[in-house]
């Protein structure tokens, strides 16, 4: 290590003061063994002003400005005030580590911190500096007006690197901000475990005595904090007995690396009991190792229970013949690249397929039961799961298993849920409110640690109840549905609070449900339908949902239709359009019709389109008849003027692509998909389309009642009166067909849509049965 020579450090500055040469060459800096040399160490506080290394060995060298500038700084007068007292109690050699590493070194300085702890501990004294204390007396009690950015103490008890700097020396002594003694670590214990929860006996006697558990160890730094956010893995280093190069860089990975190498030397697992608490298992879904060093927060008094001890409280659960095993199998956990291969012990959750609670031989309190943590089973690998503030029941069979438990990194998206449940009220239905009461209104986003909102409604009249859960499991969103009869009066806060219990044991199998469901789809974007028949009621609800492109946020509408149904309760999918439409909505996704045979490529992307029967106008809307003609029975926009006064109903122009040996003119041509002869001859043709905006959305949600299963003309293609008639394949000659538009898209806007389960009654049963098949996909 490299110490300051404190005897040619005060000379140099002797001589500087008195405006008198000083050799250049006068080493102040020196190599020395850590285990022979007697040298005081210094733990400090860091501050914006401190002195590097190269400001050190080259002060002699610079000119008086220079030199007078880094004299005058805070860092370099604590330094020789330092100086100062290593020599007033003979003491040779100091360590500072602002100064004595060469951080321009990565090769040094990775060998310093993988050394740091070593270096305290073998130090004679440990001189820790309280830059921010003003009196000659140690505060006992906490000040949050005077301390108020580190939690009511000196800054000194906030930082990371200071918790091994107050641990591994046997001697620490404690000065104010003017260098004035303020206490000893010894005698100050009982004050210094209170405020670090460090145990007393460590304090005193060090490690040599008993050796807390990991998870306790990194409960002592779960408040601090420091600059760089790799060294608060780093600082640890010692404290936990492992070695690991530094990569500055990597972020919050030094943390997940330090915990493999703990995993790696120690069978210790209480490294898994991060977030476990008397009143369920916190923090986030994904990787078995924790994010940061805060979720160790309540293992202050963690202690290892015995594997003897441990094996007596299973043998009313494990049969006698595999007692014997658990002992030699508790006692290595590799890493593989699938994950920490390990036996556990666990019991699967009521209700839950895939959810158990995992049994750890580590208690939070002394005399407690052992630590239980919630683990999640997806594509073969165990997940940490969180669960909420009450413990789950459980089956009764208790499982010695092999898992692997994930420790890669996984992916954390937060998903925003878009609700709409507009027609819910306007129904009849009472909407009561949410779980948890934090997530207000109906646009929520939900987390990994805060994975699931439920929503809560009530039909009074028939007396039923019914809840649907938004929810997201590993960056997976999912809803479900629920519903019961009621037969008295009941607290819907209850009610919900119990569902969300429910659901949540069962996330990651709504999840798995999901993208079932989701791996099956079309052409186009997705809509995912669910309809459910109220118990006692003639009601169905359905559940649609759709992700909007590329934000994956998730749509979700849910209406109630005054119909019976009997189909089968699962999730079916409809092709639609508009869900990369960024301006689009729930109420602007349209159900495509399967009769446009004729291509071409509107601003570049290819696009069918229907023959377009005389007069047609964009916004027009009706249905086909048994012959498959287009009736139309009005016009949307005609509607919207008679509505509003200032509508935003203005038609998107789109550009038609030239293709074929027409290329270098003003015709374009259709091509049928069916039949590569069957031709049309556009002449400088335009696109024009349905605004995906509010005033249009609103438009079609307004009219959705009335104009059940009714099409809508959302695109036509318009072309310009040419000196020559439109040339038409002969096959597909028909004086039926306008020139000016020959071509639409036919959709059915989506809040226009019912299935055969909620046809209007003006319509016969044939074309019910022709309305449900088309639009079953």
């Amino acid at each position: 290590m490299r110490l300051i020579n404190v005897k040619a450090f005060l000379k140099r500055e002797e001589l500087i003061r008195k405006r008198m040469r000083v050799d250049p060459r006068t080493k102040v800096l020196e190599f020395c063994d850590n285990e022979t040399t007697a040298y005081a160490i210094l733990s400090h506080r860091w501050i914006d002003q401190e002195v590097n290394y190269d400001e050190m060995i080259g002060l002699a060298k610079m000119d008086r400005e220079e030199r007078d500038e880094i004299r005058q700084r805070e860092g370099y007068q604590k330094i020789f005030d330092c100086c100062q007292k290593a020599k007033g109690d003979r003491y040779e050699w100091l360590w500072v580590d602002t100064c004595c590493i060469d951080k321009g070194s990565s090769a040094e300085l990775s060998e310093a911190i993988n050394s740091m702890y070593l270096w305290y501990e073998n130090a004679k004294v440990c001189y820790a500096y309280l830059h921010d204390v003003p009196g000659t007396i140690f505060p006992i009690t906490d000040n949050d007006e005077k301390y108020p950015n580190s939690n009511g103490w000196p800054e000194w008890f906030s930082r990371g690197w200071t918790l091994q700097e107050m641990i591994a020396p046997s001697d620490v002594q404690f000065f104010n901000r003017d260098w004035q003694p303020i206490g000893d670590k010894r005698t100050l214990a009982p004050t210094l475990s209170r405020i670090t929860r460090v145990p007393r006996h460590i304090l005193t006697d060090g490690f040599s005595s008993n050796r807390p558990c990991v998870a306790q160890i990194l409960s002592w730094a779960a408040g601090r904090t420091t600059t760089r956010v790799e060294d608060r893995a780093y600082s640890l280093l010692g404290l936990l007995d492992v070695n690991m190069p530094m990569l500055y860089g990597e972020g919050k990975k030094a943390f997940h690396r330090l915990q493999l190498e703990i995993i790696r030397v120690s069978n210790d697992q209480s490294i898994f009991a991060w977030g476990a608490g008397l009143f369920g298992d916190h923090g986030r879904a994904g990787s078995i190792l924790a994010d940061d060093p805060g979720l160790f927060l309540n293992c202050h008094e963690m202690k290892l229970i015995d594997p003897s001890e441990f094996i007596r409280r299973l043998k009313d659960d494990i049969p006698e013949d595999e007692l014997a095993l658990i002992e030699d199998r508790f006692g290595t956990f590799p890493i593989t690249n699938r994950g920490i291969q390990i036996w556990m012990l666990l019991r699967p959750l009521d209700g839950s397929d895939s959810v158990f609670q995992a049994w750890l031989p580590c208690r939070a309190y002394p005399l407690d039961p052992p630590v239980i943590i919630t683990l999640a089973l997806w594509k073969s690998n165990y997940y940490r799961y969180p669960t909420s503030r009450k413990r789950y029941p459980t089956k009764p069979s208790l499982q010695f298993r092999q898992v692997y438990l994930r420790y890669q990194k996984t992916q954390h998206r937060e998903i925003t849920f878009e609700i709409d449940d507009s027609t819910i009220t306007k129904s009849g239905f009472i909407y009561h409110g949410t779980f948890p009461s934090k997530h207000t209104g109906n646009t929520f986003t939900l987390t990994s640690s805060d994975p699931l909102c439920v929503k809560v409604y009530s039909d009074v009249q028939a007396r039923c109840r019914f809840a649907v859960g938004f929810g997201q499991y590993l960056s997976q969103d999912w809803i479900h549905f629920v519903y019961e009869k009621f037969t008295s009066e009941y607290s819907w806060k209850a009610y919900s609070r119990s569902e969300y219990d429910k659901m949540l044991v069962r996330g990651p199998e709504h999840a798995r449900s999901m993208i079932e469901a989701r791996s099956q789809g079309g052409r186009y974007g997705r809509i995912w339908v669910k309809h459910i028949c109220l118990p006692g009621s003639t009601w169905t609800v359905r559940t649609s949902c759709v992700v909007w492109e590329p934000s994956r946020s998730c749509g979700v509408k849910i209406d109630p239709f005054p119909y019976p149904y009997n189909g089968p309760d699962q999730w079916v999918h409809l092709d639609v359009l508009g869900t990369n439409d960024p301006n689009c909505d729930m109420r602007g996704l349209m159900i495509p019709d399967s009769r446009s045979r004729y291509t071409l490529l509107v601003d570049g992307v290819p696009m069918e389109f229907l023959l377009a029967p005389k007069g047609i106008k964009l916004g027009d809307y009706g249905y086909f008849t048994a012959f498959e003609d287009f009736r139309c029975e009005g016009n949307i926009f005609a509607d919207f003027r008679s509505l509003s006064s200032d509508p935003d109903i203005t038609p998107r122009q789109h550009k038609i692509d030239k293709k074929g040996h027409k290329t270098d003119s003003d015709y374009v041509e259709a091509t049928h998909s069916d039949s590569f002869s069957a031709l049309i001859t556009l002449y400088k043709p335009l696109g024009l389309s349905l605004p995906s905006n509010h005033d249009v959305n609103s438009l079609l949600a307004s009219l959705s009642i009335q104009l059940t299963n009714k099409y809508l003309v959302i695109r036509v293609i318009q072309c310009t009166p040419s000196g020559e008639s439109i040339h038409w394949a002969r096959s597909y000659r028909s004086s039926t067909f306008d020139p000016i538009t020959p071509l639409c898209i036919i959709a059915k806007p989506f809040v226009w849509h019912r299935n055969e389960v909620a046809d209007s009654a003006s319509v016969d049963q044939s074309d019910r049965q022709r309305e449900g098949s088309r639009d079953r996909i």
